[in-house]
C-alpha cells in the first residue's frame, strides 16, 4: 500500500478533514491534498508529525508494517 493511501485512511478513521490536518501541520489544505493524493512526496518532518498526531509509527504510515500500534 502506498503511504499516501494510509494517511488518507488514518485521517478518515479519526473523522478529520483535510483542513483539520493541514491546520495541525501549519499548511494550507491544497498542500496537504497533494500529499494525500500522491502528487507530492511527504517530507520526513511531516511524516513524523503525522505519526505523532495519530499515535502510530512512521513504519506503519510507510507500509513497512501493518501494525498501527507503537511498540
Amino acid at each position: 500500500m502506498a503511504y499516501y493511501k494510509r494517511i488518507r485512511e488514518l485521517r478518515e478513521d479519526h473523522d478529520k478533514t483535510q483542513n483539520d490536518i493541514a491546520k495541525y501541520l501549519d499548511m494550507k489544505q491544497p498542500q496537504y491534498y497533494r500529499y494525500e493524493n500522491g502528487l507530492r512526496d511527504v517530507p520526513s518532518d511531516v511524516l513524523i508529525a503525522l505519526a505523532k498526531y495519530y499515535n502510530t509509527t512512521t513504519d506503519y504510515i510507510l507500509g513497512l508494517t501493518n501494525n498501527p500500534n507503537k511498540k
